[in-house]
Formats: C-alpha cells, structure tokens, sequence
C-alpha cells in the first residue's frame, strides 16, 4: 500500500489540477517535441508569459485530468515529481522486486531525472524492502536538457523552463518523503562529462531519460559493461522519441548484443541483460 500510495503521489494523480499544462515562451522557428505543439508562438503573448516569468509567475492551461493519460505518462503533471506515469512505474518496480529476490548484484541509476520522481521510487523500494547495500544513482545535468548536437539528435527542449530543476529542488523532493539519506548520490552535470568517471562499480537496474540520440548513447558507452547477467535495462522514451530508439539500435549493432526488447506503454521499453 506504501509503494501504491508513493506512485500516485509521485505522479501527482491525487490532484486534478495537476492536469494543468504550463505555458512556456516557444521561440521562433522552433520544432520541438509534439507534446509542446501548442505553446505561445505569437510575439505579443511570449512577451506576456516571458513578464510574467519574471514576477515567478505562471500561465497555465486548465486541462481536465484523465486517468488514462496519467496511466501512460502521455501528460506532463502540473505538481507531480515524475512524468512517466504509472505502468512505467509498475515496471520499475517489477524489475527492481526480481533483481532483489534473484540476488543481482549492483546498485541502481537513473540517467535523467526531471524532479526525481522515478530515482525517489526506487531508494523507497529499497527501504521498503529493508536493503542497505544499494545506492541509487541520479545523473542529470539539473538544468534542463542540452542543446541537441546535431539535427538528427532529437527535439530542441532545452529552453523549456518547465524542465530545468535545481540539484537542489532534488535533494529537497528526496527529504520530503524522508529519503535523502547516504544511499542516495548524485552525479550533477552533462553526461559526457560525469558518467565516463562516476564512481560506481555494478548496476542491477540502468534506467535511462536522457530523450537525445548523444545522451542516450553517452549512458549506454559508459554505463552498459557494468550492468551485471540478470539485471535490467531500462528506456524511458524508446517509443516516443524516434533518436532515442535509433540510439538504443545503433549500440546494440555496434556491440553486436542481440536482446528481447519489451514493450512497456506508449513510450517506455526494456530488457533483462543475459550476458
């Protein structure tokens, strides 16, 4: 019942209002993901919501929940911590209750946090389950998301205010479910320069939110080897971001890996290292 009540409130869907989609400022010319599609683009109404920004503001769209949505992770929650919806959640939890009672070795990482919503999840399973020999990683740049290298690296949402949260605000949301503790660690800043170096030896569970082509391929180059025999492999935006995907196949193919990719909902995939 703990870990049920923690997914709906982690995802925000004990409020209605959390259905609400902030405005962001989309500038000229932009072609950023679909679900941004109706952002203000008219001049005179950026203008509005940029003042109003700077008066820690904001405008918001009343939309009307939908359970179904939130089920998907196919809305962004007004006041949730994560966006990955319950059957993502539902899985990571199935992976992380299967590497437990089968004794896989290593500790858990998320590449790509937002809030922390998916990263406080799994040190809550850990303490749910009495384990203190795991650390829960959380990698992200904790300002938003890069600029994408090339056009072929992914949509451009690295103005999105909405989307750049503080190390700080992090830690902040980890203590208010009481689980900011030592087996919790972060590795703040661009993958390409934290994860060829982070300090962690053995993965069960590598969850990866990086949504580009580089930042999902910066994660499995430098995270892959160490993920042990039965433990998992985690893509959040598989489905939804078509870089995303051609970066999972290009590494299979280039370390010529033959696995049993699994659906999970309208994004998210995953599978179980067997070798």
């Amino acid at each position: 019942m703990y870990l049920d009540l923690l997914k709906k409130c982690l995802t925000a869907s004990v409020y209605d209002e959390s259905a609400w989609k902030v405005i962001e400022a989309r500038p000229q010319g932009d072609d950023s993901h679909p679900s941004l599609s109706k952002r203000i683009t008219n001049p005179a109404r950026r203008w509005v919501v940029q003042q109003l920004r700077r008066r820690s503001l904001l405008l918001v769209r009343q939309n009307q929940f939908s359970r179904a949505a939130r089920e998907e992770g196919s809305d962004w929650p007004c006041f949730g911590f994560t966006m990955i919806g319950h059957r993502r959640l539902d899985n990571l939890q199935k992976c992380i209750m299967d590497v437990l009672e089968n004794n896989v070795p290593g500790d858990f990482i998320e590449t790509g946090a937002w809030r922390g919503g998916a990263s406080i999840f799994m040190r809550a399973v850990l303490k749910a389950c009495g384990v203190t020999n795991r650390v829960v990683w959380v990698a992200d740049s904790f300002q938003g998301l890069p600029p994408p290298q090339n056009p072929n690296d992914g949509w451009d949402l690295s103005h999105v205010e909405h989307l750049q949260v503080s190390l700080e605000r992090v830690k902040s949301n980890f203590s208010k479910f009481g689980l900011l503790d030592d087996q919790v660690r972060f590795l703040p800043g661009w993958f390409k320069d934290t994860l060829p170096v982070a300090p962690l030896q053995q993965l069960a569970i590598l969850r990866l939110d990086g949504d580009l082509y580089s930042s999902t391929t910066d994660a499995l180059e430098n995270l892959y080897s160490k993920v042990s025999c039965g433990g998992y492999v985690i893509v959040d935006d598989y489905y939804s971001w078509p870089d995303c995907q051609r970066a999972v196949g290009d590494f299979l193919s280039r370390r010529k890996l033959s696995v049993t990719i699994h659906k999970i909902d309208l994004a998210g995939a995953y599978w179980q290292v067997t070798d």
